[in-house]
């Protein structure tokens, strides 16, 4: 798993997204536990990419899945809807945050209202 992760991480810091996400889809076929660190990975390298409705998918799947999400899962995704102009989708998942107790931070409050900012 850990080699997974790291070529997955690999491909977001190069803008990889599409490798990234073959990776992970590599996982599921080889029946590999995915895990948050992977998913984060994968929806920041989309997000970085301006790619923010696999994104978006990449969460809702992550949540089906039932992989724990973290503050870093939530901020790519917030980030990502920020860059697609989508502030109502952004707002969604910001609020969603503190409804899962996830605890928000200063990437968080800077996504929302740049995605706020950016939308309308």
């Amino acid at each position: 798993i850990s080699s997974f992760c790291a070529s997955i991480s690999a491909c977001e810091k190069c803008g990889e997204w599409e490798k990234a996400l073959q990776s992970l889809r590599l996982m599921v076929q080889g029946k590999v536990e995915l895990n948050t660190i992977c998913f984060n990975a994968v929806i920041s390298a989309c997000e970085k990419s301006e790619e923010w409705e696999r994104a978006l998918h990449l969460f809702s799947e992550m949540m089906q899945d039932k992989v724990a999400s973290d503050r870093i899962t939530f901020n790519a995704a917030i980030s990502a809807c920020e860059k697609g102009g989508e502030w109502e989708r952004a707002l969604q998942l910001f609020f969603g945050m503190r409804q899962t107790l996830v605890e928000l931070d200063i990437v968080s409050f800077n996504a929302a209202i740049s995605a706020c900012e950016k939308g309308g």
